[in-house]
């Protein structure tokens, strides 16, 4: 049976100071640093046969994929499917600041992810569609062992949603913090939800 582990990047400079990141290549925090090798340690020791790490090319995913592809003494994939979507103008802003410049497209993007065109950025249904992509390329490859995604927030987030079948109107139904790790099992029937936004192996030591 094949296991496909969807891990979010750790803490940026960013995300601690609530800035919308979208594909700006912000790197991470101290603290985010110490979550990618809490992952790595919490994923080496769950002693699976991990075959593969595919990673968005964005430092912060790139980092956090190099520490667990040390622990557990496999390659790394760059695929740019797995970016985050593009948040264009709001990217660089605090959500008070999206609110203030641009509420009727904020109240669009919250209320109908789907019908939202953010200015200069991705549309939603685009993003999961390239995530998806990178995801059924691997999965068509591997019948069995454990493989990693290492990737962002709103791209996790589709590809949960897409592997459930669920719409992506559910899309803010998902939360998903920095390092949380979640999992899939292929079964015969369908993949199979197992771990959301798991984040145990960080609240000993982070708090």
């Amino acid at each position: 049976m094949l296991k496909l582990y969807l891990i979010r990047h750790g803490e940026t400079i960013w995300n601690r100071e609530r800035k919308t990141q979208g594909c700006r290549n912000i790197q991470l925090s101290r603290r985010g640093i110490l979550q990618g090798r809490l992952i790595a340690e919490k994923l080496k020791g769950r002693n699976e046969d991990f075959k593969k790490i595919l990673t968005s090319e964005l430092d912060r995913c790139y980092l956090t994929a190099s520490f667990i592809a040390s622990k557990l003494k496999i390659g790394i994939e760059i695929d740019s499917n797995l970016r985050e979507m593009s948040f264009g103008e709001w990217e660089g802003l605090t959500l008070e600041e999206i609110k203030k410049l641009y509420g009727e497209e904020y109240r669009l993007w919250r209320n109908k992810p789907c019908e939202s065109c953010i200015p200069k950025g991705e549309n939603i249904r685009f993003v999961q569609q390239r995530c998806l992509e990178a995801v059924n390329r691997i999965v068509k490859k591997y019948d069995n062992g454990s493989i990693i995604i290492v990737s962002h927030s709103v791209a996790i987030k589709t590809i949960i949603l897409g592997l459930l079948g669920i719409d992506l109107k559910h899309f803010y139904s998902i939360t998903l913090k920095n390092a949380s790790m979640n999992m899939f099992e292929f079964r015969d029937y369908g993949p199979v939800l197992v771990n959301l936004n798991d984040t145990c192996h960080l609240e000993e030591a982070l708090g």
